[in-house]
């Protein structure tokens, strides 16, 4: 399956209706706060229009006769409606608010658990930033739709369709006229709709890259400094800035293009109806409080046309970043549970874990591994060797499951790995990865992540269980033991501090199988002979297998396997030793060359 989600940008977006039922999902669990805003908006609604029709009559029926003590009464009435629409657009802004705020939380968190779903391949297809992007900016903009353009757009087009339903009743032949400049812009904006909507797409994809470019560049700084390449950091963000800096000048634009059109035939439309008004007047068909009360609607009908300008590139805006949500929430993870799932155990003796056939790829026409087959048998110790790039690395993957097989079957104890549960392989797996990753908090909340056996001891329990696994010397390796802070993800500790740690983490689950993949090659000779008596005393049925590329770190392994150019072959004894020193050599002298 393609994971890359900068593929969704050359798709043809959804039409703006098929964009706004996508929205309804939403909003499930909003109808109560929908209809009360809208009740509120149509009351608030209906106040504005009731002003223009009253003050019509008191110019008709009292000012043009000069009867002005008639007029304080409406003059409180026009008073207490106002107040009244005071509350009522409080409380559709109000109401409105929640449900954005709402909308967006739950959405985030959607998002959140739809990344927790996917396999690996899909971060490696895309960049962390660009994702933070999704998760912040974009839901960000829907926020601004659901809490504010919404009940403006709700409350714009209901005031139009009350304005238009007056001018109809008070003279149908005038408002016949002052409307035709609408079905111009309708035409106008249908016609321009799905430009503004794709400069809004490739805008709000620049804004991502740029997130990504960012994020990237300050992950790799330590490099940038050591090799004094600040000049480059700077070019690569400054072709990511200019480039967002150019698609949002244009989405700008395109954004701002309905304003000035619309303000355009507003002024038309009010032109139209003082002109066509005096002319009814003049032939004794209209009077000066009608004419008055119809500019008024006129002002009614296109200044929530002019605000729907505005309103609709906002909701452009928002629909190019709901259309980058949603491509997010559309993935779908290619590494589903078999349909059928098998039982039992292995049988007596048999392997613990079996890659047979196994075939794999990256991409399209580059096979990493073809038709593999192997077995591993419990308590024994293999080593898998061969140079850089070979496929010692994607082969342990496949054995834990971060990835599956192009091709072939890897089993688990006799069970397809495909059919285990996520945390039963979890716990019958470790890894400890090349680069391992901590989090922010305590070494204790570290090395007991994802272990729910030991989560509930308590530090002395815990540090018992660590002197039982040959762990504590480890441990009094760091300042404030079990409590040491770990700041940044790890990033204020060295490579080799992280992979103690990791060490830790993985050894304390007591795995079937436990994978080391270089885990020693950023630590001292002294430290890793230490590792090397807690292996010892790992469970009789833990199965380890070491990734590495120097000789004393295999040197002790019952079986060695060479993974080169596709394939995995067999070296045992002092045949794989041999050849294990030969590649030890051949990757020094490679180094040095």
């Amino acid at each position: 399956m393609k994971y890359e989600l900068s593929a969704e940008a050359s798709k043809k977006p959804k039409s703006d209706w098929g964009a706004i039922r996508s929205l309804r999902p939403l909003l499930f669990d909003e109808t109560g706060s929908l209809l009360l805003a809208s009740f509120a908006t149509v009351c608030n609604s209906l106040i504005n229009l009731s002003a223009p029709l009253i003050i019509a009559h008191v110019v008709d029926a009292h000012i043009k006769v000069g009867q002005f003590d008639g007029v304080w009464p409406y003059i409180f009435i026009l008073l207490a409606l106002y107040t009244a629409g005071l509350f009522t657009s409080y409380g559709q802004t109000r109401l409105m608010g929640g449900v954005g705020q709402r909308v967006v939380f739950n959405l985030r968190l959607k998002i959140f658990n739809k990344l927790q779903e996917l396999p690996v391949a899909f971060f490696h297809a895309n960049k962390t930033g660009d994702l933070i992007s999704r998760i912040n900016n974009d839901t960000d903009k829907l926020n601004q739709f659901f809490s504010q353009t919404l009940v403006q757009f709700v409350g714009s087009i209901v005031i139009m369709i009350g304005a238009a339903i007056f001018l109809l009743a008070i003279e149908f032949r005038l408002a016949i006229v002052v409307l035709l400049p609408a079905l111009t812009l309708l035409v106008f904006t249908r016609l321009v709709s799905p430009w503004v909507k794709r400069r809004n797409a490739v805008a709000a994809a620049s804004t991502g890259g740029l997130s990504a470019e960012v994020s990237e560049s300050l992950s790799n700084f330590k490099a940038v400094v050591a090799f004094n390449r600040r000049d480059y950091f700077r070019q690569r963000f400054s072709v990511a800035n200019e480039a967002s800096y150019r698609n949002a000048i244009v989405a700008g634009i395109a954004n701002n293009l309905y304003i000035p059109v619309f303000g355009l035939a507003s002024n038309l439309a009010q032109l139209l109806a003082l002109v066509y008004g005096i002319h009814l007047i003049l032939q004794d068909e209209f009077t000066i409080g009608m004419l008055i009360g119809c500019l008024a609607y006129v002002t009614n009908f296109y200044d929530p046309l002019r605000q729907l300008a505005r309103l609709w590139a906002n909701f452009q805006v928002a629909m190019a970043g709901w259309d980058r949500v949603s491509a997010l929430l559309q993935m779908e993870n290619d590494m589903p549970l078999p349909s059928t799932m098998e039982s039992g155990s292995r049988a007596s003796g048999g392997p613990l874990l079996e890659f047979q056939n196994v075939s794999f790829q990256y991409s399209e026409n580059q096979w990493v591994l073809r038709q593999v087959s192997f077995e591993l048998k419990s308590g024994r110790v293999y080593a898998f060797v061969g140079p850089t790039g070979g496929g010692k690395t994607t082969t342990a993957s496949l054995m834990a499951r971060l990835y599956d097989s192009t091709e072939g079957t890897v089993l688990l104890n006799g069970n397809d790995i495909r059919s285990l549960d996520p945390n039963e392989r979890a716990r019958r797996i470790g890894f400890i990865l090349q680069e391992p990753m901590l989090f922010s908090g305590t070494i204790r909340e570290n090395i007991l992540y994802g272990n729910a056996t030991l989560e509930k001891l308590t530090t002395d329990e815990l540090a018992d269980k660590l002197d039982e696994a040959g762990l504590a010397t480890l441990l009094a390796r760091f300042d404030g033991g079990l409590d040491c802070q770990v700041a940044n993800s790890g990033d204020a500790l060295s490579l080799g501090q992280r992979q103690l740690i990791a060490f830790m983490r993985a050894v304390l689950r007591e795995p079937d199988l436990l994978i080391l993949d270089e885990a020693t090659a950023n630590i001292d000779t002294i430290t890793e002979q230490l590792l090397e008596s807690i292996l010892r005393k790992l469970p009789s049925h833990t199965a380890l297998v070491i990734i590495a590329h120097r000789l004393n770190t295999i040197e002790n392994a019952d079986e060695i396997f060479f993974v080169n150019e596709t394939q995995i072959t067999r070296a045992n004894g002092a045949g794989g030793l041999n050849f294990a020193n030969e590649l030890e050599k051949s990757d020094g002298n490679a180094r040095r060359s």
